[in-house]
């Protein structure tokens, strides 16, 4: 069996999964369907709206970073990339379900293009 090889570029928006072999390679998208979360400075004793949507939001990511896992589940190695807190909180769930030992690495990126990630991935991997 090829070793797997993949790399993510993740935000709270989307990820975008590329799976490089030496011929070819794989874009895989996954949507969070998450609209941008807004933070309120300020804080109150009891539970307020903002907490609750908060908490939402959280149980939201947790299900977008549990279907990107499942589809790198599979892989040998993983590279992470993206601009911000996604792809630390994407390595937190890796590890939460013993799969930290997969990622090879984490890289901050702004946007990129599906071609800009296989083309990081292809030259991270070497293929």
């Amino acid at each position: 069996m090829a070793k797997s090889e993949v790399g993510i570029w993740i935000d709270h928006r989307e990820a975008v999964i590329a799976t490089v072999s030496s011929k070819d390679s794989e874009i895989k998208r996954i949507e969070s369907d998450m609209e941008k979360h807004v933070r309120f400075s300020g804080g109150a004793a009891e539970v307020t709206e903002e907490d609750m949507r908060d908490r939402r939001f959280e149980n939201h990511l947790k299900k977008y970073y549990d279907a990107v896992i499942a589809a790198v589940r599979d892989a040998d190695s993983i590279l992470i990339m993206g601009p911000g807190e996604a792809k630390i909180e994407l390595v937190k769930q890796l590890e939460s379900q013993q799969l930290g030992g997969h990622i090879v690495g984490t890289q901050t990126f702004d946007k990129m293009t599906d071609r800009q990630v296989a083309a990081k991935v292809r030259e991270h991997f070497g293929k």
